[in-house]
């Protein structure tokens, strides 16, 4: 499993409008194969700050939906107006919260 997590910044004048392409962009990625998260939470809406998280079934599929069209287009439109602190990690050993 890939897990991609980190902080995504916009203005805070552009937030509202941020997040709205951004929910956009999530509906159609929870569609695609090999997504099994796609999550952004706004952390500090003064400073335009979002908390991301997603998970991939593997590269294969992370690959695929960074190279979707929609995918491209959000990043073209937002790209130059965001800073972005965001890791890729291979997780190998999945288990629940509690057990060791």
């Amino acid at each position: 499993m890939i897990i991609i997590t980190g902080y995504v910044q916009v203005p805070p004048s552009d937030l509202k409008v941020f997040t709205r392409d951004l929910a956009d962009l999530a509906r159609a990625t929870l569609e695609r194969d090999g997504v099994l998260s796609y999550d952004a939470a706004v952390v500090d809406p003064s400073r335009g700050r979002l908390l991301v998280t997603e998970r991939w079934r593997d590269q294969q599929a992370l690959s695929s939906h960074l190279a979707a069209a929609d995918t491209i287009a959000f990043v073209e439109r937002w790209g130059r107006r965001l800073s972005a602190d965001i890791r890729k990690y291979d997780a190998t050993r999945e288990r629940a919260l509690a057990d060791a």
